[in-house]
């Protein structure tokens, strides 16, 4: 057997042999691979320097852990946009880097990215409840979904649905009147999960070990998450089984136009019956990917967290301010059972009163995308590749530099005449750029409907206990949001 000499490592001279050779050329990558890593964490250390920071707990977990899902995480949250103005540096654990937002300048550039350059990152989607998405793969499976969806959501489809809209708003106003004792219902089993979902999910970001996912799914929190992201699945695919059973196979054109002229024309069929390019139907998982949000298909999960969370917000904050209740009611004094999609215009105050809350208590706190990309900042800061990005929306609408008193609740801001002296981008409970919410129309014609059926009947009045904020992947309040009704005489 021919020998190798490896004097070079102070071995002498062995026995040359494949095996050998192979454990050489493995360490020799593997060292590559350290090598490079490690000169680009500190590349994108070195680059990051231009972002300021808040003091690390320590060396091993950084910032980890300083923000709660409490009131108080809140607060730190507002500290850091007023103490940096637009952008801060954080670092979770000792390698992963993340730029905090909150500032429309600084949120231009990520948002209105490619989502080839700022796709949604793995850290916060990869473990959403909402689908199994994963890469790129998803990213492309889901712009593919929301590009067929958007023209229902905006065209003459969504009108059809204020007349469901108004039924279900009767019915929400209809549980009011006996003021049952809400505390002794029990949520139905797919909302309890929901629920645990959002909670079970902020937990595992503050604890470094467990966002590996191995790790996770041995510990008494990840089987929970998996029986409970197990129901929300089946749920929805028990739905769409169920609906796609009563359509037809010819004829579609005819039967969505027979539903729209009655005005019972809802989201799972436009699902079902969408196509895409290539003229092939949704399957089963592009459509369980967007039915959790759908409101009208699953007992309003997108309404139970995000467009509930505003509800909720709104009515908290006229019951704290009635002058304010009081102008929202009078457009509606005509007693009309019934709301078109033309009288939400002839609702412009109770609008402004709907953002000025969704800026106050945004019902999702933040989004974030992952550069793939050097993404360039106006100022000429730039966010490395491979880093983070968390667009704090609950940070740039509490920010005093964008908004002036910025804890005041005032619906003057968004008068028209006000609206133009600011940034678009100051405003963004519905995120923005191309990925957006493609539900934000719907979701302030639900929240409008509901709002001014209810005050039509009933005065809003606060309760004795002053609600402390819970973000979690949802705005909520500790222990619910707790207010007190009147019928109007």
């Amino acid at each position: 057997m021919s020998l190798l000499s490896l004097s070079w490592l102070g071995l002498g001279p062995v026995a040359a042999s494949p095996w050998l050779l192979l454990l050489l050329v493995g360490v020799s990558w593997l060292l590559a691979r350290v090598l490079a890593w490690t000169y680009a964490f500190y590349d994108n250390r070195r680059r990051l320097q231009c972002f300021p920071q808040p003091p690390k707990r320590n060396w091993f977990l950084g910032h980890l852990g300083l923000i709660h899902s409490s009131e108080e995480g809140l607060l730190y949250t507002q500290s850091l946009a007023c103490n940096f103005g637009d952008a801060c540096c954080w670092w979770v654990g000792p390698w992963h880097a993340i730029v905090r937002i909150f500032h429309p300048t600084c949120i231009k550039p990520v948002l209105f990215a490619p989502a080839a350059i700022a796709p949604k990152d793995e850290v916060f989607y990869k473990r959403s409840i909402m689908c199994k998405l994963d890469g790129m793969q998803g990213e492309k499976r889901a712009w593919r979904v929301n590009l067929m969806l958007i023209p229902t959501l905006y065209g003459g489809v969504i009108c059809s649905w204020i007349l469901c809209l108004c039924s279900w708003g009767f019915r929400c106003v209809k549980l009011l009147s006996p003021f049952p004792p809400l505390s002794c219902r029990k949520p139905s089993e797919y909302i309890a999960a929901i629920l645990e979902l959002s909670a079970l999910v902020v937990k595992r970001h503050q604890h470094l070990l467990l966002h590996t996912d191995f790790l996770y799914y041995l510990t008494p929190d990840g089987q929970r998450f998996r029986r409970a992201c197990r129901l929300v699945h089946d749920f929805t695919d028990a739905v769409i089984q169920q609906r796609r059973r009563t359509l037809p196979s010819q004829d579609v054109e005819d039967f969505l136009q027979a539903k729209a002229k009655s005005k019972t024309l809802d989201f799972i069929d436009v699902l079902l019956l969408s196509k895409d390019e290539d003229g092939k139907v949704l399957s089963d998982e592009d459509i369980r990917a967007e039915a959790p949000r759908d409101p009208i298909l699953s007992c309003c999960p997108s309404g139970h967290d995000t467009t509930a969370s505003g509800l909720s917000w709104v009515l908290y904050h006229l019951a704290k301010h009635p002058e304010y209740q009081e102008r929202c009611r009078q457009p509606s004094e005509d007693g009309a059972k019934e709301i078109e999609w033309d009288d939400l215009a002839q609702l412009p105050f109770l609008t402004m009163c709907v953002k000025e809350s969704l800026r106050l208590h945004p019902p999702v706190p933040a989004v974030s995308r992952c550069c793939t990309q050097d993404i360039a900042l106006p100022d000429g800061r730039v966010i490395p590749k491979g880093v983070i990005c968390l667009i704090s929306v609950f940070g740039t609408h509490h920010n005093p530099a964008v908004w002036p008193d910025p804890e005041v609740y005032d619906p003057f801001r968004f008068d028209p005449e006000n609206v133009k002296e600011r940034s678009p981008l100051a405003f963004i409970p519905f995120s923005a750029g191309p990925r957006n919410c493609i539900g934000q129309a719907f979701a302030m014609a639900e929240m409008k409907v509901v709002l001014a059926l209810t005050l039509l009947r009933f005065r809003v009045l606060l309760d004795h206990t002053e609600p402390r904020r819970k973000p979690e992947l949802v705005l909520r309040a500790e222990g619910g949001l707790w207010l007190r009704v009147e019928p109007r005489s």
